[in-house]
């Protein structure tokens, strides 16, 4: 197993700021708009995924994580478990994206 790099850290702290902010605005009292939600996690663990080398699917854990955590403790609402499903389609659907770019090259 190799050692974990500078770019994992970054890409790390980039998926928690990532979740956080999108937990926080989700979590928002008069916030209902769920199809923004979504697209806010899918286009972050998109770019996160297809910058990152390897390791994608933490990233796209602890986005979902950090939008599950936050509606869950300030609302005891467990409906946002969906985010994981999203967070995971965005990530591994950038890793399908650029295998299909160097493909194609």
């Amino acid at each position: 197993m190799k050692p974990l790099d500078n770019k994992f850290w970054l890409f790390l702290v980039l998926s928690l700021a990532s979740g956080l902010f999108i937990g926080w605005v989700d979590s928002r009292p008069n916030w209902d708009d769920t199809g923004i939600t979504v697209l806010l996690i899918l286009v972050a663990t998109f770019i996160i995924g297809f910058f990152a080398k390897n390791r994608v699917w933490v990233f796209a854990l602890i986005v979902g994580l950090c939008v599950l955590g936050f509606n869950v403790i300030l609302h005891n609402n467990y409906g946002s478990v969906l985010s994981f499903v999203f967070a995971f389609i965005g990530a591994y659907s950038s890793v399908i994206f650029k295998k299909l770019i160097i493909l194609n090259n």
